[in-house]
């Protein structure tokens, strides 16, 4: 079947009706499931959330001692980063062993408190248990395929958060060996957790969920709080990412879908079938005729399709016209061909110049030439009094230095990586190299209302790289900025904002160097 002929646009509708009926049908029923779907994944993730309570609240007041002493010396504390079960049962008969030598026939908790243990007993106590409760909640995360575990210890007074077990093991080398970075502090707006602060005020698990986008993707959280002998210690986190609450109730819904269209596929195919038959096999006779003319250029075959086109109805009609046209195509096609590939590679050449005058050659951004053409359009704008815009100016440091002691070619790469640095900075904003060292960025909309934000990003990503000593010296791009918003008080020209903003850039460069000779 032809992708052109009728019963493949007879098909095509078909199954647009059929692709309607499905996504509806395949809608309310995944709305349906979704929400008793979610009900039970809550219930799961507070039976998650309940087992690993009773992991901490086992302990006792082996984790409140845990807690304690890991939240006063987390600075000094080092937990290797990379453990098995055999690795914690090691620190655990290391303690033990501390003990034996330190406190003879004394047991923690009955014959002596854990005040009375030595540090480094104290030490080796909390790397165990901080290493045994960890791998219980990764151990967990594995079994129920949860994004995430979490137990933390918020601190009101400042709104920040307190990681003190945390499945997602961040790194802190020391000594060149790796470590847990332990006790990470976060800022956690109530706003933005609100689920989370009402756990915690309350002592009492929160039946809602903290919906927000993180590393995993966009994740469900839930809370409960840690309560050992009445003191509330802190909040356990079940993070699950909604795409994977989503893909057993996506599975469902496919397949009761994919049962619906099998049904609709084979009485659409019987249709089909019928109208093939009744009506257009009729219209073969005439498209194999026509498509023999195509070929073989044969005036006979015209003759026979009008010969064939022997009534008044729309096909015949159709096959009459359609005679007449081909002989006339004949005849010019070959110069609408010739014409059509001559405007072709006018219309290309054309624009390609036009990229060639406007187009930096070193950093592939626009140039000097393209800078104009937007002044004239914000000129513009300024006389019709409806400007919003403003001007950066980046000027790389040391170019001549780079130049003179590594050569031209290292002072290329050293443009060319503070371009990149610009463009990403700025990316929604129009970037202009207009000389050697010299950038020039126009701020409008977005760009425009988070320029704050953007200069301090770009300072950032510099200091960064004067810092990264894996970078070549030429590499370790310096450049000046300086901005100048445009202001119609002041402001008669681009030129004044442009003054302006240089005027800035000039110094901030003098209060780099100010900065470097301290």
């Amino acid at each position: 079947m032809k992708s052109g002929s009728l019963l493949f646009r007879f098909g095509i509708m078909f199954m647009l009706f059929i692709a309607i009926m499905l996504s509806m049908s395949a809608t309310a029923m995944y709305f349906y499931q979704n929400k008793s779907y979610k009900e039970e994944r809550k219930i799961s993730l507070q039976q998650v959330s309940s087992y690993l309570e009773d992991i901490l609240s086992v302990d006792g007041q082996d984790f409140v001692w845990y807690q304690d002493y890991f939240l006063s010396h987390s600075d000094t504390l080092l937990v290797p980063h990379d453990f098995s079960l055999s690795e914690i049962l090691e620190s655990r008969r290391k303690f033990e062993k501390i003990m034996a030598l330190e406190n003879p026939g004394k047991t923690l908790g009955s014959d002596i408190s854990f005040q009375e243990l030595s540090e480094e007993a104290k030490a080796a106590f909390t790397v165990y248990k901080h290493e045994y409760y960890l791998y219980q909640f990764e151990q967990a995360g594995k079994k129920f395929e949860l994004t995430y575990l979490e137990y933390v210890v918020p601190k009101t007074e400042t709104l920040e958060i307190i990681y003190t077990l945390d499945s997602m093991r961040d790194e802190r080398i020391v000594d060149g060996k790796k470590y847990i970075e332990l006790a990470i502090t976060v800022k956690h707006p109530v706003e933005e957790h609100k689920n989370e602060w009402q756990a915690w005020n309350t002592g009492k698990r929160v039946s809602l969920y903290d919906t927000f986008d993180n590393e995993y993707g966009r994740t469900y959280a839930f809370y409960s709080p840690l309560i050992i002998k009445g003191q509330k210690l802190g909040l356990i986190g079940v993070e699950v990412e909604i795409a994977a609450v989503n893909k057993a109730i996506l599975h469902n819904t496919l397949r009761q879908t994919g049962t619906i269209a099998v049904v609709l596929i084979a009485c659409v195919t019987f249709l089909l079938l019928f109208i093939y038959k009744k009506y257009i096999s009729k219209l073969e006779h005439l498209q194999k005729n026509i498509g023999d003319y195509t070929l073989k250029k044969n005036a006979n075959i015209v003759r026979e399709i009008e010969q064939a086109a022997n009534g008044k109805d729309e096909i015949s009609v159709l096959a009459q016209q359609f005679s007449s046209m081909v002989l006339e195509l004949e005849n010019y096609m070959k110069t609408l061909v010739a014409t059509t590939k001559e405007l072709k590679d006018t219309r290309e050449q054309s624009i390609a110049l036009g990229e060639l005058a406007t187009k930096d050659a070193l950093t592939g951004i626009r140039n000097k030439t393209a800078y104009d053409k937007e002044v004239s359009r914000l000129e513009w704008a300024i006389a019709e009094e409806t400007a919003k815009f403003g001007i950066v100016m980046v000027d790389l440091n040391f170019l001549k230095r780079i130049n003179d002691t590594f050569g031209h070619e290292h002072g290329n790469i050293a443009i060319r990586s503070l371009c990149y640095i610009v463009c990403h900075v700025f990316d929604h904003s129009p970037v202009f190299r207009i000389g050697g060292d010299e950038f020039v960025v126009i701020l409008e909309k977005e760009d425009y209302e988070n320029i704050e934000h953007l200069v301090e990003d770009f300072n950032a990503r510099l200091d960064a790289i004067s810092k990264d000593d894996n970078l070549e010296q030429w590499e370790r791009v310096s450049a000046a900025l300086g901005y100048a918003l445009y202001d119609s008080s002041v402001d008669a020209s681009v030129a004044n904002v442009f003054k302006r903003a240089d005027k800035a850039m000039y110094a901030r460069k003098r209060e780099m160097k100010a900065i470097r000779e301290n």
